[in-house]
């Protein structure tokens, strides 16, 4: 499947900005499954300093600077990204062994690939949990049930227990607070999956990315309807990982497009910053995920 993605940020302030700072994560990895055709990214007004590096996780971040004061800031990122159907997590290697064998060899092999995961065993900024979690976990977990089906089985309790509510949390909302209250967005759901996956000695990272959406039957596709999208990714051995998406009870599949992942979302904001003026502001968030036909697809890279 190949799309186009359109995800354009806009900030208005009341007063100008005098100075600011941002980091940028909206360049899609180039990784097995997925082949970014190409990417550019559009900043008006004209930052007074931009770069590009990799971040510590492999991802790509733009980051710009403004010494002259301004009062709208527009950041638009155009992809064009083919996605490839590789089954789903059922056809894995090793996702079949006991659950109980994943989190041992996490424990105690030192190969690179195991060490590379295994940091994503521990609590990080965003993500810890309290004996109440574990125990919801350990019901899909129990002695010697094959990590595919385990995951498999929380992902659709997470989607059949949580309501998905927009006004219940906030991007800040701790991660044990959205448990308490069963309710959220897709951020809230990667970061109590992932949660509870880490509670019992499983490698569980955050993936930020975009998601191909429906419009309902008989009805015109809605340009710049979509939004960010938020799932995981559960280590199996070696380098095999399965992302699963609680918040729609599924695999990742060619509907899935991958931005970056972290440890949880503070690793891989699409946007962020500090500035100094601005007085009160508005910020605005436009997402547009277009199906192309396979000629539409531009391959050159800026």
């Amino acid at each position: 499947m190949k799309y186009r993605v359109m995800h354009k940020t806009s900030y208005t302030g009341r007063e100008a900005v005098s100075i600011g700072h941002n980091q940028a994560w909206l360049e899609p990895r180039s990784i097995s499954g997925q082949q970014v055709e190409s990417f550019s990214l559009r900043i008006e007004p004209e930052p007074s300093i931009r770069s590009r590096q990799t971040d510590y996780f492999g991802n790509s971040v733009t980051l710009f600077s403004f010494n002259e004061g301004y009062q709208k800031l527009d950041v638009t990122a155009t992809s064009f990204v083919t996605v490839l159907d590789q089954g789903s997590g059922a056809n894995a290697p090793l996702a079949g062994q006991p659950w109980e064998s994943a989190a041992e060899l996490l424990r105690t092999h030192r190969e690179e690939s195991i060490l590379r995961a295994y940091e994503f065993v521990f609590s990080s900024p965003r993500v810890n949990w309290n004996a109440e979690m574990k125990a919801y976990a350990v019901q899909s977990f129990p002695t010697g049930r094959c990590l595919l089906d385990g995951v498999r089985e929380l992902t659709q309790r997470i989607h059949t227990d949580f309501a998905y509510d927009p006004r219940a949390t906030t991007v800040t909302t701790p991660v044990q607070d959205a448990f308490r209250i069963r309710r959220g967005v897709c951020q809230d759901f990667a970061h109590i999956e992932i949660a509870m996956l880490r509670s019992l000695g499983l490698a569980a990272r955050y993936v930020s990315g975009y998601l191909r959406t429906y419009p309902p039957e008989g009805q015109p596709r809605l340009v710049g309807a979509d939004a960010s999208h938020a799932w995981l990714s559960v280590y199996c051995g070696g380098e095999i990982w399965i992302d699963v998406d609680p918040t729609n009870n599924k695999f990742a599949s060619t509907d899935h497009i991958t931005l970056a992942w972290g440890r949880d979302y503070s690793d891989v904001p699409p946007l962020s910053g500090v500035f100094i003026g601005g007085g009160q502001h508005r910020l605005t968030v436009s997402v547009d995920v277009l199906p192309l036909p396979s000629k539409d697809v531009i391959r050159s890279k800026s």
